[in-house]
């Protein structure tokens, strides 16, 4: 029993997982690791899964995790960004043991440069960015070395010094790793270490004007730091012979990068660059819009912590990259909110109903339940009156056989209140419908009836008089195409933008609404997840939809 319990146990775990009991095993007492983002934009769903993946893992192995930003180019980085990303981890639910910075280590990493020069494994090229493109060679053709590639250590050393001093206008000159100009993995014909560029710091100011590249600063932060284990995304799996070259050219503490698969999501864009445009070109109304992938984005919309963490735990983690299908995040969230969010009632399409054998001035208050789902969620009272919304889908004038809800001469009963009965359609002169007129059963509000007969049909509504008018927004994927990228000829990735990827209209709300906070979810019945956004007011209130209530996911795996 106790080995299958193991084998059952076994199976379950990931890779990574699997590796960090291996290093346990040998005798590895502590488990860090780190999430590195850069702060030159907003965290995307994919970010997400990273987080997860880097503080779950170190919760589960009782290890610790620091968010360490990789700042090395202060040409696209920005406080903003910074502030985003910290919220955004601690809005998923996780909170950083250190918080750091590669510009901590610039001193460090200077220091250790000049020791590669010293040893022979790093020199100063004069050469143009365009020159050293063009003599890298290629796949099959050796690259061509440098005609500075043999200085002198003292020349190096020099140059390398007026460079920090400033003394060379931006792309005069960069420092190289001296490795193999020849060697089958193009990264390691050389590559760059330092770049000058005379542009302030958003934390050192202007004390620098050269700074490191990323192959040479990560892992030498990550040594700093003593993380075990490096986890990053399969894009930089070829990087990582160079990772591993640097620390042992520097013979300093081993950390190790291990790569798992980004996440790809379909109607998705991921390219921060491209995001980027999209903002910078008003296509969207910012890194926030509800459309786009950003967490911030998922916030706003009414995505839940919990949701997008369930998301990150389903997808699991990969070694080969896949495409995930939207419908599974959707799941997620509508999984979430279904436990947790209240019910309130709305019409988006309204179609005005007088019941005519009502009061004129009555009004009634009934219960309604705000989340069947937990009993502490209580209720609220919702008022009736004479003239009511319904949504125009639940009424047709030609029924077919299983439409149960309202059409001319049949009952349905209105959530929580009354059976009304369609005694007469309106229409105005091109023959559209206007209004209903209905009679009520004045012995049905308690959910029976007058003679005990009940109906099949039940639809939400909303009292006209107390009705509290909103914009809503209902959000649809961005892309028309499930991979964005997919173009004709003469086309870009622009032309499968969704024109109707937001589409606003007039909601009536119960009044309760007004009470709801902004990015808080609720459930209108019967039509989806909303949530008010950061534009309403309580003179102007704005709704975002979440996600309907249809569960794509099911359909796609049916």
């Amino acid at each position: 029993m106790a080995s299958e319990t193991t084998e059952i146990r076994e199976k379950s775990l990931n890779f990574l997982e699997e590796i960090i009991e291996e290093s346990i095993a040998k005798g590895e007492k502590h488990i860090q690791t780190r999430f590195p983002p850069e702060p030159n934009g907003y965290l995307h769903i994919g970010h997400a899964k990273s987080i997860c993946i880097n503080f779950g893992l170190a919760k589960k192995y009782g290890g610790k995790c620091n968010l360490r930003f990789d700042d090395t180019n202060p040409v696209k980085e920005d406080v903003e960004y910074v502030d985003s990303i910290k919220r955004d981890i601690q809005w998923l639910g996780f909170q950083w043991e250190l918080e750091r910075y590669a510009s901590d280590y610039f001193d460090q990493l200077y220091e250790w440069a000049v020791e590669l020069i010293k040893k022979g494994l790093a020199y100063v090229d004069d050469q143009t960015q365009e020159q050293i493109r063009e003599n890298r060679g290629t796949v099959s053709v050796p690259g061509t070395p440098s005609p500075w590639r043999d200085r002198t250590v003292e020349e190096n050393l020099d140059l390398f010094e007026r460079m920090k001093n400033g003394e060379f206008p931006d792309g005069a000159k960069v420092l190289r790793a001296k490795i193999d100009m020849a060697h089958p993995n193009m990264l390691f014909r050389d590559p760059l270490m330092y770049r000058i560029i005379h542009t302030s710091h958003h934390r050192t100011g202007d004390k620098w004007c050269i700074y490191p590249m990323y192959d040479y600063a990560h892992g030498q932060s990550d040594s700093i730091e003593k993380i075990t284990h490096s986890i990053c995304t399969l894009e930089f799996d070829v990087h990582r012979p160079l990772y591993d070259w640097f620390i042992q050219a520097l013979e300093i503490f081993p950390s190790h990068q291990y790569e798992f698969a980004r996440l790809n999501l379909t109607y998705t864009m991921m390219s921060k660059r491209k995001l980027l445009k999209l903002v910078q070109e008003g296509a969207v109304m910012g890194w926030d819009d509800p459309r786009m992938p950003t967490i911030c984005a998922l916030r706003r919309k009414g995505y839940t912590p919990a949701s997008v963490r369930n998301f990150a735990e389903m997808v699991g983690v990969a070694k080969r990259d896949n495409v995930i299908d939207l419908g599974k995040l959707e799941y997620c969230v509508r999984e979430d909110l279904n436990k947790v969010a209240e019910r309130r009632m709305a019409v988006l399409n309204p179609l005005k109903v007088v019941i005519t054998n009502y009061d004129d001035d009555k009004t009634e208050l009934f219960t309604a339940i705000n989340n069947p789902e937990d009993e502490a969620a209580g209720t609220r009272q919702v008022p009736f009156s004479k003239v009511i919304y319904i949504e125009r889908d639940d009424f047709m004038e030609e029924p077919p056989k299983k439409f149960y809800r309202l059409s001319p001469g049949g009952e349905v009963r209105l959530r929580y209140s009354y059976l009304i009965k369609c005694e007469e359609v309106v229409k105005d002169a091109e023959g559209n419908v206007t209004e209903l007129h209905c009679t009520y059963d004045p012995m049905s509000g308690g959910g029976s009836s007058s003679d005990g007969r009940r109906v099949k049909g039940v639809i939400h509504w909303v009292s006209a008089k107390d009705a509290v008018e909103a914009e809503v927004r209902l959000f649809n994927p961005l892309f028309t195409k499930e991979d964005p990228d997919d173009v004709e000829e003469g086309q870009t990735w622009e032309d499968n933008l969704n024109p109707e990827s937001m589409v606003k209209v007039t909601g009536y709300l119960e009044p309760s609404l007004r009470e709801i906070p902004v990015g808080q979810a609720v459930q209108f019945e019967r039509v989806g997840y909303f949530c008010p956004d950061t534009d309403s007011t309580p003179e102007k209130l704005v709704f975002n939809r979440t996600v309907t209530l249809k569960d794509s996911w099911a359909k796609i795996n049916k």
